[in-house]
């Protein structure tokens, strides 16, 4: 839902002591709700890094050891990523209300400047209604933009490192071919699936960018409702 704003300033409605306060608690409320899933959406990410770390660690481990165990974290990573999505979309919504707050509550009182008051049926229906203001597949998309791309780029360099020049470097392409295979599964089998897995969180990485760019223009409305 975007800001509402009119193209004259109409006066604002002033609230007495008792509303004030109110509205103080409120917003108190929203920003400990926020930070609580702020919290839990670390906490995901938390999970992410030490199952990577994890994952270098046994694949390092020795000169014998497999790379297996980077290619299974992958599936790991997309399970935190898709509970990181759905923390984020709760996440959202009491951000949402709390900058709404802050944009056309408390700012106006700072600048004494009117505001339409629109905005209050908006924060209303925002109550009487709730919802998410985003979908699962755009909170996913940020999520990968912020976090997870980082956490995968780190995937696949260790990969690569691993079949290129652990414990030796590969002398040919055959030879580094060879060093993905993974029990029966041929390793340009494994390589092509790696390419696959990559770009194709390059282009949902990409795609949801569009998405959000679409819904709040090229600069992101950082205050909308969503």
């Amino acid at each position: 839902m975007s800001l509402m704003a009119s193209s004259e300033p109409v006066p604002q409605h002033t609230f007495d002591s008792a509303e004030m306060g109110a509205i103080a608690h409120l917003y108190r409320g929203e920003v400990y709700r926020s930070t609580i899933w702020r919290t839990r959406l670390d906490n995901t990410t938390n999970w992410a890094i030490v199952t990577m770390g994890i994952a270098l660690s046994t694949t390092f481990s020795s000169p014998e050891a497999s790379p297996l165990p980077l290619v299974l974290v992958g599936l790991l990573l997309a399970v935190f990523l898709g509970m990181e999505a759905r923390r984020y979309r709760y996440f959202n919504v009491w951000r949402a209300r709390a900058r709404w707050l802050e944009r056309n509550f408390y700012a106006p009182i700072f600048t004494g400047e009117a505001h339409d008051d629109s905005w209050k049926a908006v924060l209303a229906r925002d109550y009487t209604a709730p919802r998410h203001h985003i979908s699962f597949v755009r909170a996913a998309g940020r999520r990968l933009r912020r976090n997870y791309v980082w956490i995968l780029a780190i995937q696949a360099t260790a990969y690569y490192g691993k079949i290129a020049i652990h414990p030796t470097p590969a002398v040919t392409l055959t030879e580094l071919i060879d060093r993905a295979a993974v029990g029966p599964i041929p390793g340009w089998v494994v390589l092509i699936g790696g390419f696959a897995y990559n770009f194709g969180w390059l282009a949902f990485a990409l795609g949801t960018m569009w998405l959000d760019q679409r819904e709040h223009g090229t600069k992101g409305d950082q205050v909308a409702m969503g």
